[in-house]
């Protein structure tokens, strides 16, 4: 590291210690986070690390990004998930597509932390397959109409503002995912509704909704880009957001292998600590090396994003790996802990719901070999 992503690391490490760790139990009980935490992020920076100085970001480099997100998922994966969709999503998709004034009136009061942004492509039966959605745009004076439903949006009811997928052909002439717009949606809109909170294995403080869109007008102004190229840059948007989940995953293991070195250490059977057993050292060590294998995956993935390479099968690896390693690495944890791994009261239960969830968004595990196989062939 560079004392600079030294200083990044070491700052969004003092966050999470002092103003999410301590609660983040709390929150997972009562299914909520105060949103005052994440305006604390856009004070110290933290939801606008990729986005240039020109338009009020800090124009970091992306492992840089990477090193602060792993440190705030070890506090709270919940928390992370926000702050990884800010970033890699809505606020890269107006920064690659949108125009200087979409980007001056949009992207920087996100770049700041004044506005949340949040990112919806599934619908409740177009989810792995994304390009059939049925969500509706019609061309009127001035703008377009939109109507239907969206599933499984982060920060769809907390957040501000929301970059949405939805078909702008028409239900006689359908042209797959080249007949899908991208739209930039203030969560304020008439028109706009929040559906129920999901009820989640893990990260339950994290804001999982449904919206629908009730004959919701939205000016030609808040088009992004081409009206038929919306679902490709959806496509683009998720190789950044797949490594945000990947350093997302690395957090959550981290916490969890350090939780159980501690353990280890003062837990005593047989008259001894058992770190001392042999069986107990391999399962440490394996956690250990699948973490750090991780990380580097993941590192050479950002490196590749910055040299201005295609990164979708990087990101895709970066994704896979860790999201497997976290879910390795969480599963040995509880057994470390043993019985009390399997109680609320120990923090290795949570980090394993946690954990789950990271092998499906943005992208299953499998569609991640899908993409990989793919690009090994192009």
């Amino acid at each position: 590291m560079t004392p600079e992503q030294q200083q990044i690391r070491d700052l969004a490490r003092e966050f999470a210690e002092g103003e999410i760790r301590p609660f983040a139990a709390e929150w997972d009980e009562k299914h909520d986070f105060p949103r005052e935490v994440i305006a604390k992020l856009g004070e110290l920076g933290f939801l606008g690390m990729l986005i240039p100085e020109e338009w009020d970001g800090l124009g970091l480099d992306t492992r840089s990004y990477l090193l602060a997100l792993e440190e705030i998922a070890r506090g709270d994966a919940s928390v992370a998930v926000a702050m990884s969709v800010h970033n890699s999503l809505p606020t890269q998709m107006i920064l690659a597509q949108g125009t200087d004034a979409q980007k001056e009136r949009w992207l920087k009061p996100m770049a700041r932390g004044e506005m949340l942004g949040a990112f919806s492509l599934s619908e409740p039966d177009a989810g792995t397959d994304a390009a059939a959605m049925t969500a509706q745009a019609r061309k009127v004076e001035g703008g377009w109409v939109l109507n239907g439903a969206k599933a499984w949006v982060t920060n769809g009811g907390v957040g501000d503002v929301v970059v949405a997928m939805v078909r702008t052909d028409s239900p006689e002439d359908r042209r797959g995912a080249k007949g899908i717009g991208a739209f930039i949606v203030p969560t304020r809109s008439e028109g706009y509704v929040v559906g129920r909170r999901e009820e989640k294995m893990g990260q339950r403080a994290s804001e999982t909704v449904g919206i629908a869109f009730k004959e919701m007008f939205v000016a030609d102004d808040q088009l992004l880009g081409d009206p038929s190229r919306g679902f490709i840059y959806a496509l683009q948007g998720l190789d950044n957001g797949r490594l945000g989940i990947a350093a997302l995953a690395i957090g959550v293991a981290q916490a969890a292998l350090e939780h159980s070195l501690a353990y280890a250490a003062e837990r005593k059977q047989f008259g001894q600590a058992i770190r001392e057993f042999q069986g107990m050292q391999i399962k440490l060590a394996n956690m250990a090396t699948r973490i750090e294998a991780a990380r580097a995956l993941l590192y050479r993935a950002a490196e590749i994003k910055d040299e201005g390479q295609p990164v979708a099968k990087y990101s895709s690896m970066a994704k896979l790996f860790a999201s497997e390693a976290a879910m390795y690495v969480t599963t040995e944890a509880v057994q470390v802990f043993g019985g009390y791994g399997y109680v609320r009261e120990y923090p290795v239960e949570k980090l394993f719901r946690d954990a789950k969830v990271t092998e499906i968004y943005e992208g299953t595990s499998e569609i991640q070999r899908v993409v990989i196989a793919r690009e090994l062939y192009r």
